[in-house]
């Protein structure tokens, strides 16, 4: 894949990831609080916990994104992390991110 187009994929993934991030977190509805309505308390921690796991995924593709910015500049973007095969342009396209080839990929999630 060419370099610009990669770094193109990158940035827009990158841009969507943080975007994603600044958007979590409660939305006040306008409504007070009843501190003491045992609902409105489950319904708080449930969203909490949600975010906060959304929050982590998000954090692991960002950090996927700098592995993939720092192979960019390594010259080594587009082949496998594992076999050094070379991961299709449809593929990178798809997920700019990819570290493995579509066929190692699922070799690792039959394990």
């Amino acid at each position: 894949m060419d370099a610009d187009r990669a770094r193109e994929l990158l940035a827009a993934e990158r841009r969507r990831i943080e975007h994603e991030l600044a958007g979590l977190g409660h939305e006040d509805d306008s409504e007070p609080a009843d501190e003491y309505d045992a609902a409105n308390l489950a319904s708080d921690l449930y969203q909490d916990e949600l975010d906060e796991g959304r929050a982590d995924d998000l954090r692991e593709q960002l950090a996927a994104v700098a592995r993939a910015e720092e192979r960019l500049a390594a010259g080594t973007y587009g082949l496998s992390i594992e076999s050094g095969l070379p991961i299709p342009d449809e593929r990178l396209e798809a997920v700019p991110t990819a570290e493995l080839t579509a066929e190692e990929e699922r070799a690792r999630s039959e394990l």
